[in-house]
């Protein structure tokens, strides 16, 4: 019988730099190498780092951790996190990223604008290590500490960062101390804090995509708002929803596909492949009700896939149906959030043709619907 693999949890960038501090202090403090470092992490953990590498010149003293991201490796993993550490004259912890560790430039962020991008329970748990061996060797100083990361802005061409306005550099981030392998809280929290973002700089029109894809026909369908509105929201179309009005949102434009999208009609807001299945039979009622023939209805009820009925419908020229399954879709996401907001949709091809459009403004029935 075949055993289940525990998958391994990671470690985040917090806690690489976190290690990377602490062994560069107790360097500078001792004029000695480490070889590893254990910190507490957040979730009340102790966790014991390997170094990279540990140096010391008398006057700074400089420690790297590999970032291992576990059995659900992130843009980040094997990356290098580097501390350096030094003794400043005034009073406290100073932190702030180098090389490769981006800037805030967009208000919304948890950290100031013109801040090195990290986070604040990174930085609590770096300001903890640091009191924490200056307690153990018995001083009082003032310590400045840097967190840079070699190659980190290349890294950051395939995260939100730019997105979110943080520029140069990747964010150290992390609020438990650990990755836990395919947990959706990480993709949750980079939806709100994109449309905090979003919010921050004006937006009261968000338009929420499922992928990459769907975004780039999003953005030539609405070229004239600005990039932070565009939200990538994977499968987490109800949450995504949910926050948009929490944060207040007025108008939500969703884009996708016939295959997520047929699922949203339904009312399943939660779309991905392992979710509920598409049902057949309410798109065969939408297609009886868009006006196709018996033998159209049928066929669309044998089918096996969304994107075969899309396929169907094209080819019959029935593009009342495209009008009334974005309808269908604004219905169930006015439904989801409890009115309040302006919800349209659009449905696209593969290959970027829009098969229909509609507008709702908060459980009204009044539908603008434009087929393209």
């Amino acid at each position: 019988m075949e055993t289940k693999k525990t998958l391994r949890e990671g470690y985040t960038t917090g806690s690489c730099a976190t290690a990377a501090t602490k062994a560069a202090l107790i360097a500078l403090i001792t004029g000695k190498a480490q070889s590893e470092a254990t910190i507490r992490l957040p979730i009340g953990r102790v966790a014991t780092f390997s170094l990279a590498s540990c140096s010391f010149d008398g006057e700074t003293a400089t420690a790297a951790v590999v970032k291992d991201g576990g059995d659900d490796p992130d843009a980040t993993h094997g990356a290098l996190i580097v501390s350096t550490v030094s003794w400043t004259s005034s009073p406290g912890v100073h932190i702030d990223g180098g090389e490769g560790v981006g800037r805030v430039t967009k208000p919304g962020l948890p950290v100031p604008v013109g801040e090195a991008a990290i986070n604040p329970v990174p930085r609590q748990m770096i300001r903890e290590a640091v009191g924490e061996v200056l307690a153990q060797y018995g001083l009082n100083r003032g310590v400045k500490v840097v967190i840079s990361v070699p190659g980190g802005e290349e890294i950051a061409k395939k995260t939100l960062n730019p997105r979110l306005g943080i520029i140069g550099g990747i964010s150290i981030l992390g609020t438990r101390g650990i990755v836990v392998p395919f947990s959706t809280a990480a993709y949750r929290a980079s939806i709100v804090q994109a449309i905090q973002v979003a919010k921050a700089n004006g937006c009261r029109h968000v338009v929420i995509t499922t992928g990459g894809r769907s975004e780039k026909y999003a953005m030539q369908e609405y070229p004239h708002l600005p990039e932070e509105a565009f939200i990538e929201m994977g499968d987490f179309v109800g949450f995504t929803l949910k926050q948009c009005k929490r944060l207040g949102i007025k108008t939500v434009s969703m884009v996708g596909m016939m295959g997520k999208f047929s699922k949203v009609a339904q009312g399943v807001m939660m779309v991905h492949s392992k979710s509920a299945p598409v049902d057949f039979g309410f798109l065969a009622a939408i297609a009886e009700q868009a006006g196709a023939c018996p033998e159209l209805v049928a066929a669309v009820r044998g089918a096996n896939t969304a994107a075969q009925v899309g396929d169907m419908m094209q080819e019959a020229g029935c593009t009342k149906f495209f009008e009334l399954l974005c309808e269908a879709c604004c219905q169930a996401a006015l439904h989801e959030v409890g009115g309040g907001l302006t919800v349209a949709t659009s449905i696209y091809t593969m290959n970027g043709q829009r098969l229909g459009k509609a507008v709702q403004t908060d459980g009204d029935d009044e539908v603008d619907r434009r087929g393209g």
